[in-house]
């Protein structure tokens, strides 16, 4: 989800390299199998709800590193890196540095965070599966309405190699679970989409690339980008054409399915006639996109225009902003102004407004050196939110307005309020702010608030939408997409307790506070739920006629479903049952039939 290496200088990393104490490795000892082809065991059964790693068992050697790939994969085949003699040498030795030293040596010392903890970040149904080939004619029970035909698919976090240190849930390779919905009938697959990332690390036959998030901690951070600069000099990697998961987040623009993360550009999927997905390869807009791009782009439903942002944690300009027109031309970068590296997840659009949040999570590099991880909480930055119109060329015309104590994960939807002036904000207050990344005491609260700037005055205020009884947390969501950057009476989100699980969705009137929630049941959880409208094209129809999305599992039978629900009344349609177990992911989107007719 964020953008990985290069976090650092190649000065700074190698002057704080000299102060870590490492041992000597004798050269008789840097042996391997670099000549023959790598010995792997197959990974656990897909089936197994869970990664039992005891505290004995952390300190003993490396885990075993695990594959998975299975009869009927559309994944490439693998085959072996071709590399010279020397390659192969340093490739040898690289592997033992970092099994001897980094994994034995500098990360025994320091028990991992529950953030970065593999036994923590994909136990139970965080677990990783393998790919699954399409399956038809699924048991449905109930009806799965008539208007809709076409394929549900979302992105998640799925390792394709067991860790062989420390991991975050986002750090794991993008699989995407598809369902195709059809005339009452129902299909399902899921496969890894293909990065340059990992078509490299299953060639090799091991993680090579750092984790963005789980690994890069302290001393063994900065060694373990030492030994990424060292096999990307030495040829054993190519980093030059992306390092990115593409796990996050998905949009279907241009005729074109895009799986995304922060850490590069877009990876095109297709979706095939029998279901199957398979992946285009990564896809820069024709050589017009340079940089990384979010995962949270918006499609504004009137011009089928599509605004995002790309970041950088390392050199100016730190924020970008530009936009795509239909047929995807892509507009000049305009730089936006802030004062550092901020992680920004996530922005708004308005009928003529983009709206961009510059909050107080941000990258401070030096607390690699200083044993910390860079992703930090800056209690002394304000929050703000820029006001830039659409269409400008530069960011002379941006309006800051500052919004204390305020840190949003996720921004549901936004709009000009004509009456006031004032631009209203819809999303989710999370405190602390960084507690996603790094490990706290305190407890998580996402509180659903409006926000309002006034970019005349500058001020602005932010009121909970709930009333103290009903607060709950609320976290994955979204509006119906006909009305994004217009007033919204709805929002659906996921309520994501106990934290981060989440036990139902709530559909919330974002005008009276009123919540109606639909829980799961014992031991049975979700993920972000997605409205689908009833009617493609919103034509005065009440706005909550339509269907709520999403994948749940059951902890207790190990099954997983996908779960339609009448968002007006809140009741249950239908539900598909899945032949493999989906995993709890991230966020996804849905693709009528007529579009897939479409697709490039």
């Amino acid at each position: 989800m964020l953008h990985p290496p290069p976090l650092v200088s190649q000065t700074m990393v190698t002057s704080a390299y000299r102060s870590i104490q490492v041992p000597k490795i004798p050269l008789n000892a840097v042996r391997c199998a670099a000549t023959s082809s790598p010995s792997l065991k197959l990974a656990r059964n897909p089936t197994v709800p869970s990664i039992n790693i005891s505290p004995k068992d952390k300190q003993k050697t490396v885990p075993v590193i695990t594959r998975r790939q299975e009869p009927g994969s559309n994944s490439e085949s693998v085959s072996h890196p071709k590399w010279n003699p020397l390659q192969r040498i340093a490739a040898c030795a690289l592997n033992k540095f970092e099994d001897a030293v980094i994994a034995n040596f500098l990360e025994k010392q320091h028990p991992l965070p529950k953030t970065a903890d593999p036994s923590v970040q994909i136990s139970g149904n965080y677990a990783p599966v393998r790919e699954t080939p399409p399956h038809h004619n699924l048991p449905v029970s109930g009806q799965i309405p008539s208007v809709i035909n076409g394929v549900y698919v979302r992105n998640g976090a799925n390792p394709y190699f067991d860790p062989s240190a420390g991991h975050h849930l986002f750090d794991g390779d993008g699989m995407i679970h598809a369902v195709h919905l059809k005339d009452g009938k129902a299909s399902y697959a899921c496969r890894f989409t293909e990065t340059k990332r990992l078509v490299q690390e299953r060639s090799i036959g091991r993680p090579v690339f750092p984790k963005a998030i789980g690994e890069l901690h302290g001393h063994s951070g900065i060694a373990r980008l030492l030994l990424f600069f060292a096999r990307a000099a030495l040829g054993v990697i190519n980093a030059t054409h992306g390092i990115g998961v593409a796990n996050a987040g998905l949009i279907y623009f241009n005729r074109r399915l895009l799986a995304m993360s922060e850490d590069d550009v877009p990876y095109q999927v297709s979706v095939t006639q029998n279901g199957d997905l398979k992946t285009v390869g990564r896809y820069d807009f024709s050589g017009q996109l340079k940089s990384t791009m979010i995962a949270h782009p918006k499609l504004d439903p009137v011009t089928k225009e599509m605004f995002a942002l790309s970041y950088d944690v390392i050199k100016k300009p730190y924020l970008k902003y530009f936009y795509f027109s239909p047929n995807g031309e892509k507009s000049s970068d305009v730089e936006i102004p802030i004062d550092g590296p901020t992680m920004m997840h996530d922005f708004a659009i308005t009928e003529n407004y983009v709206i961009i949040p510059d909050q107080q999570v941000v990258f401070k590099m030096p607390e690699l050196l200083r044993g910390g991880s860079p992703v930090v909480y800056d209690k002394n930055k304000t929050a703000r939110f820029g006001i830039l119109p659409k269409y400008a060329k530069n960011a002379h015309g941006i309006k800051w307005v500052e919004v204390e104590n305020c840190f949003c994960f996720h921004l549901w939807n936004a709009w000009e309020d004509a009456c006031t002036g004032e631009i209203v904000v819809i999303g989710s207050c999370m405190t602390p702010p960084d507690s996603i990344f790094n490990e706290s005491d305190e407890c998580l609260n996402s509180v659903l608030s409006e926000i309002r700037l006034n970019p005349s005055t500058g001020k602005s205020t932010r009121t909970p939408i709930l009333a103290p009884s009903e607060q709950v947390n609320l976290e994955a969501g979204m509006v119906n997409k006909n009305l994004l950057g217009r007033k919204t009476q709805f929002a659906y989100l996921a309520i994501t307790e106990p934290w981060p699980k989440v036990s139902g969705f709530a559909k919330v009137d974002l005008f009276t506070g009123k919540i109606e929630k639909f829980i799961y049941g014992d031991n049975r959880y979700g993920g972000e739920p997605y409205f689908v409208p009833k009617d493609p094209c919103h034509k005065g129809n009440d706005e909550d006629e339509g269907y709520v999305l999403c994948f749940v599992h059951d902890e207790t039978t190990c099954q997983s479903e996908l779960l339609i629900v009448n968002a007006a009344n809140m009741r249950p349609e239908a539900s598909i049952r899945l032949p493999s177990r989906v995993p709890y992911g991230f966020h996804g989107t849905f693709i009528r039939s007529e579009e897939l007719e479409r697709q490039s």
